[in-house]
C-alpha cells in the first residue's frame, strides 16, 4: 500500500527550478500540476483568511415575517439567479435557465467529439472549448458579483460610490416590443446563430453532423441571449422581447 509521503518545503526549491527553467514544453501532472495547485490552494486560503479578519459579518436581529429586510438577499451561490430575476420571468430565471445550464454540461461528453487535447492542457488546441466556456463562467461570476455587491434597497442598482441612504425610484419607464417584431427577433437570431457557422466554417458542421451541431450552436445561442437580454434592459430600458399569454422572454 502507497504511502503519502510530504515533501518538505526545502524541496519545493528544485521543484519550481525544474518546472521553469526546463527546455521540455511538455508538462506532467507530477509535480507541475500538483505544484501549481497546491500554490494556488495556499493562495486561496490566505485570501479567504484575510477576507474573514476584515469583513464584518454580524449576527442580524431574530427574523420577524412581519419585516422583511431590504434588499433581502439569497445565500451568494444564489443570488445569481435572484438577480436573473430582474430581467426574465421568475419560472424562465429561475427554473429554465438553472435546468438548461446542467442540461447542457451534462450533454458536453457527448457532443465534443474533439479529441485534441485529450490529456493535456493547451488552448491553442480547445480554442473554441475553452473561450465559450470562460465566457458563461465569467457571465455566472458577474451576475453574483452585482446581485451580491451592487443591488441595494428594493433591489435597485447601486454603484460602489453611492450610498444605499439615498433610496432610489423603481423603474417604470419600460417598454417590450411588439409580439411580432420579438417573434421575427428571436426567431432571426436563433437561425442567424445556427446557420451562419455553418455555412462560414463547413468543417465545423462536418466533424459534428447536423445532431451535434444542432446541440451545440443551440445551447451556446441560448447562452449567449442572456447577456444580450441583460443589455437590452439596461441600455434601452426593453423589459421583454416578446410577449405571450403564456410567459414572455
Amino acid at each position: 500500500m502507497p504511502l503519502f509521503v510530504p515533501l518538505p518545503l526545502c524541496s519545493l526549491v528544485p521543484l519550481y527550478k525544474t518546472m521553469y527553467h526546463s527546455k521540455s514544453k511538455k508538462h506532467l501532472v507530477w509535480p507541475d500540476l500538483a505544484f501549481m495547485e497546491f500554490l494556488t490552494a495556499v493562495a486561496l486560503t490566505i485570501i479567504l483568511i484575510a477576507w474573514a479578519l476584515l469583513a464584518n459579518a454580524p449576527l442580524l436581529e431574530i427574523a420577524s415575517p412581519a419585516r422583511s429586510e431590504n434588499p433581502s438577499k439569497a445565500p451568494w451561490y444564489f443570488v445569481g439567479l435572484q438577480e436573473l430575476l430582474v430581467y426574465f420571468d421568475p419560472w424562465i430565471a429561475g427554473v429554465m435557465i438553472p435546468s438548461i445550464i446542467v442540461f447542457c454540461l451534462m450533454m458536453i461528453p457527448y457532443v465534443d467529439c474533439n479529441s485534441k487535447g485529450s490529456g493535456e492542457y493547451s488552448f491553442s488546441l480547445r480554442k473554441f472549448a475553452v473561450i465559450n466556456f470562460i465566457f458563461g463562467f465569467l457571465m455566472w461570476l458577474t451576475l453574483l458579483f452585482v446581485g451580491f455587491f451592487l443591488r441595494g434597497p428594493s433591489w435597485q442598482l447601486y454603484l460602489p460610490w453611492e450610498s444605499w441612504e439615498k433610496v432610489k425610484d423603481i423603474e417604470e419607464n419600460l417598454w417590450s416590443l411588439n409580439p411580432a417584431v420579438g417573434l421575427i427577433s428571436l426567431l432571426a437570431y436563433l437561425a442567424l446563430f445556427i446557420i451562419l457557422p455553418a455555412v462560414i466554417k463547413k468543417d465545423f458542421y462536418k466533424r459534428r453532423g447536423i445532431a451535434r451541431y444542432a446541440i451545440v450552436m443551440l445551447s451556446l445561442a441560448l447562452m449567449y441571449f442572456v447577456p444580450m437580454k441583460i443589455l437590452l434592459r439596461l441600455v434601452f430600458n426593453i423589459k421583454y422581447v416578446l410577449v405571450t399569454p403564456w410567459f414572455n422572454v
